[in-house]
């Protein structure tokens, strides 16, 4: 699933294991980004993963793929493809749009906005 030219730039954007790590041998990290693909292509539970395929456990590929997030392996991995997509001129940026989920937003400044109360009027008194 996984081609020789796309691992080659996958590989070396992984972080490398301790030498001497504790339990036994990790599975190979290109059979765990086989076995992450199949699971989202296939959309099936991480439990559901057949250890028939030689993936590994579906617990296993899920525990790499949150340490290679948290590495930030798929944001320069991201970064990477784009830059090669541009170089061949395979982008077209004037269809790019910005998606306001990855801005941050400003914390701790108040906007001074007056709103209509949505409460009801008092009453008159009648005394």
């Amino acid at each position: 699933m996984v081609d020789d030219d796309l691992w080659m730039l996958i590989e070396p954007l992984l972080p490398s294991w301790p030498e001497r790590s504790p339990g036994p041998r990790p599975v190979a990290d290109r059979l765990c980004l086989q076995g992450i693909l199949y699971v989202l292509h296939n959309d099936i539970a991480w439990q559901l993963l057949p250890l028939e395929l030689g993936f590994g456990s579906g617990q296993t590929c899920w525990r790499r793929l949150e340490r290679w997030q948290q590495a930030g392996v798929f944001d320069r991995l991201h970064r990477i493809l784009l830059a090669e997509l541009n170089g061949v001129g395979g982008l077209d940026w004037s269809r790019a749009c910005m998606d306001g989920s990855h801005i941050r937003a400003k914390k701790g400044e108040l906007t001074r906005v007056r709103r209509r109360s949505t409460g009801g009027r008092r009453a008159a008194s009648i005394t």
